[in-house]
């Protein structure tokens, strides 16, 4: 929090990568790392939609931290005895810890750890999702779609820079403003940026190009949690997503889009955010709606055409242990 009540998030990453040639210490291998996540968590559900696109299942493994945490840390309440099957740990905390004794900074998911040590590699959100794409190749599958091609990237940079400004953590500045002034100018560049979504999205069918690239990956898991909680839990509240057509058929597109919707588990991130969040919700009390159903109604955004994996192909059906809960 600045002086001013507006709300600053901590981006003081642990930076290592896990790259081909292994230049940082950690080379790509089949079976060594372990990503963890939540589902609740924004952050977190970009790095796995893009295993999932990437077919990397079966070389890199996935942990599930529960949706409840406390001053500890993210845990891994879920699992049977409340402990990672594959790490041995109930706290996420403890590979930080071994990656650093009394580690002074935020635990956050995505994290990804070196089973063999226990301790996190790294936990740079958006390095994470880039090098899946690009330092994993030789075991993405057949078909797997190219989300940060070259002749693109300055356009994906742009426009998604402006989407983690002002959408992405815009939603968090609108919630966490430790004041009227700061909230006021959070909440004007939320809806600023969205009515510039809303008309860029009104006459092509992705962000960038006619397939999906990174930039889709980065705004949808805020775009699948607006209704459910950033509209009321943090002050969002001027629409909501389904009010505003263009932006509203574009996440339903990329929800029934095989990679994206299958990530998706509304309890976990309803949970969450109302449960945790006691400065703003302090009764813990969970809301029953949104109705989900509404995500697999029609969204028409093949009329823009496009082709969502470009030359590749969709990811087939997640493992049976990764399901999320079926709407309906």
């Amino acid at each position: 929090m600045t002086g001013d009540g507006s709300y600053e998030r901590d981006r003081a990453y642990i930076t290592t990568r896990i790259t081909a040639d292994g230049r940082d210490g950690y080379a790509v291998e089949p079976g060594r790392y372990r990503l963890i996540v939540a589902r609740a968590c924004p952050w977190a559900n970009r790095a796995v939609i893009v295993r999932r696109l990437m077919g990397l299942e079966d070389v890199l493994s996935m942990g599930l931290a529960g949706p409840l945490h406390d001053e500890r840390s993210w845990a891994f309440h879920l699992d049977p005895g409340g402990r990672d099957p594959v790490l041995g740990i109930d706290w996420l905390r403890e590979a930080y810890e071994r990656r650093e004794p009394g580690y002074p900074k935020g635990i956050t998911v995505p994290a990804i750890v070196d089973v063999p040590t226990g301790r996190v590699v790294t936990n740079d959100f958006e390095r994470i999702t880039l090098d899946l794409g690009s330092q994993w190749t030789a075991h993405q599958r057949d078909g797997a779609p190219e989300l940060y091609p070259e002749r693109l990237r300055d356009e994906i940079d742009d426009v998604a820079g402006k989407v983690y400004r002002d959408v992405n953590n815009g939603v968090y500045r609108c919630g966490f403003a430790g004041g009227q002034r700061a909230y006021d100018e959070a909440y004007r560049r939320l809806w600023d940026r969205l009515d510039w979504l809303e008309e860029r999205l009104a006459g092509q069918r992705y962000l960038v190009g006619d397939t999906l690239t990174e930039a889709d990956v980065r705004l949808f898991p805020t775009l699948v949690r607006f209704d459910a909680v950033y509209h009321g839990h943090f002050k969002c509240n001027r629409q909501r997503l389904t009010e505003m057509p263009a932006l509203w058929g574009y996440a339903r597109d990329l929800f029934q889009t095989p990679g994206f919707g299958d990530t998706v588990d509304f309890a976990q991130i309803k949970a969450h955010y109302y449960v945790v969040h006691h400065e703003i919700n302090p009764t813990g009390v969970v809301p029953l709606g949104p109705d989900p159903r509404s995500w697999l109604s029609p969204h028409g955004r093949e009329e823009l055409g496009g082709r969502p994996f470009g030359d590749g192909t969709p990811p087939p059906p997640p493992p049976a242990a990764e399901r999320v809960p079926l709407i309906g």
